[in-house]
């Protein structure tokens, strides 16, 4: 049976028709959630500039930055102007939530907010199941504020997917792409295509490809061409152990649009069973329309030591790529970005590799690895165990302004209400709506959400809270929400 699937809402409405009463709500409130306010209306238009221009421009994600280069940045803990009386702002807060509204002269409330007070009563909550961890770290100062079993291993489902990128983006870099080629041999009468693990392969770089194949062909006064297709850049099963599953396709270093069979680019979807071999016939398809003579069907073959590239497609920066995956929990990516961190650790580019690599990798980060277990990169295996303290850990480590390459992983978590796998979550709590930007997980018996939050006190916090034995995934989301809408304050 098929594991829940988190889907973001694909609904009309959109942020939009939420923009006026949110403002209107969070401006009644204290002084310092109006400041704070000008923070979710950066992220809403933000989030308009994606839906206008198309999911994946990284169009949110250039407007986030734009606003916070446009501060003035003095170094260390103050990224951007300090409104009088308020208090230290967090590393990368600008980056994490936009320009604040520098017009704005009111203070922060000095009242205490002590995560202790506001999770205790909640932490306990049935719609939790058996067992509920919790960790809450203060990202300007690394203190934990908060922590309940945090240091006990459990599964995180999709929150998983936080420690994959954090991993790639270490090893790999924000820029890194991912090659596609065409390699033909010495005698042209052999194209390969060659996959480089690029699941998010199109059929308009299929097409570009197939353009420049023929344009070599001709100039090598070649008739006709034997297509074949190379996927040995990744080793191992192609299986995930969590087998057939429309919440994953076959994990190989060539594929179309993650296998999908109906045009979705997010949620489950029906998958192909040899997306690989789909590819090359779509290939196939691209180089006949471009005036190419194929003889045969593509079969699967490692292209020669001699073989010339000929044609190359990159995938978009990885810093997109993490984006995406963590946005819309795209499990596909997530396990090619486990095995491209294995590649460049020069692992086995399987489960088994790309698990040792990225426990490597965060062991290079000295975040607090003890007990766990990185199984895949999605989470979708049950076998994965990771900690409370290690997720929360993990984000203020990409909030580190010593460390701006793991900034996609703040960007990427979806908004509260607006978007990705949040998009439909915190209606009942418009306090939070905006301000909490989280990673969700879902698997049957097993909740978790991990993200950061604004507090009362304008302190940008990193959680983590994961529930094992939960009986209703709703009243458990529920319940997770509770948790970080407590976080925000009074008003959430």
């Amino acid at each position: 049976m098929a594991e829940p699937v988190e889907r973001p809402s694909n609904r009309p409405s959109g942020p939009w028709g939420r923009l006026k009463d949110l403002k209107s709500r969070r401006n009644r409130s204290n002084p310092w959630q109006a400041v704070a306010g000008s923070a979710v209306l950066g992220l809403v238009v933000a989030t308009g500039a994606v839906l206008a221009a198309g999911p994946w421009d990284n169009g949110q994600r250039k407007a986030e930055r734009q606003l916070a280069a446009a501060t003035d940045r003095t170094g260390g803990a103050h990224h951007g102007r300090r409104l009088p009386g308020a208090p230290e702002p967090a590393p990368s807060a600008s980056a994490v939530l936009g320009a604040l509204d520098t017009t704005v002269t009111r203070s922060a409330p000095q009242g205490p907010a002590n995560p202790r007070t506001v999770l205790a009563p909640l932490i306990g909550a049935p719609a939790l199941g058996t067992g509920a961890a919790a960790s809450v770290i203060d990202i300007a100062t690394g203190k934990q504020l908060y922590g309940h079993a945090a240091t006990a291993p459990m599964t995180p489902a999709s929150t998983v997917k936080i420690a994959t990128t954090v991993a790639a983006l270490s090893a790999l870099g924000p820029d890194h792409r991912i090659a596609t080629t065409v390699r033909l041999s010495e005698d042209a009468r052999t194209l390969t295509l060659v996959g480089g693990g690029d699941p998010t392969l199109n059929a308009a770089a299929l097409r570009s490809m197939a353009t420049e194949a023929a344009r070599a062909l001709q100039e090598a006064d070649a008739t006709g061409v034997r297509l074949t297709y190379d996927t040995s850049r990744y080793t191992g099963p192609v299986l995930h152990p969590i087998g057939p599953n429309d919440n994953i396709a076959p994990v190989t270093a060539l594929m179309v649009d993650e296998g999908r069979l109906d045009g979705t680019d997010r949620g489950h979807a029906p998958r192909s069973g040899d997306p690989a071999g789909d590819a090359a016939r779509a290939f196939a398809a691209q180089l006949r329309k471009a005036g190419v003579k194929v003889t045969g069907a593509p079969r699967q073959a490692r292209a020669a030591d001699q073989a010339r590239t000929v044609a190359t497609h990159h995938s978009a920066p990885l810093s997109a790529l993490v984006e995406r995956t963590l946005t819309n929990s795209d499990n596909d990516i997530a396990e090619a970005l486990a095995r491209q961190t294995a590649i460049a650790a020069g692992e086995s580019a399987d489960f088994a590799g790309a698990r040792r690599a990225v426990t490597a990798e965060l062991k290079k980060l000295q975040v607090p690895t003890a007990g766990a277990r990185l199984a895949d990169g999605s989470g979708l295996d049950r076998k994965d165990r990771v900690t409370a303290t290690l997720l929360a850990t993990l984000l203020a480590r990409a909030a580190d302004p010593d460390r701006p390459e793991l900034r996609p992983v703040l960007t990427g978590l979806p908004v509260a209400g607006f978007s990705g796998t949040l998009s439909t979550r915190y209606q009942d709590a418009p306090g939070a709506t905006g301000l909490v930007r989280a990673k969700t997980g879902t698997l049957r018996g097993v909740n978790s959400l991990a993200g950061t939050v604004v507090d009362p006190r304008g302190r940008l916090l990193a959680f983590a809270f994961l529930a094992s034995g939960t009986s209703s995934p709703s009243e458990a989301e529920s319940a997770l929400d509770a948790l970080a809408t407590a976080l925000a304050g009074p008003g959430g």
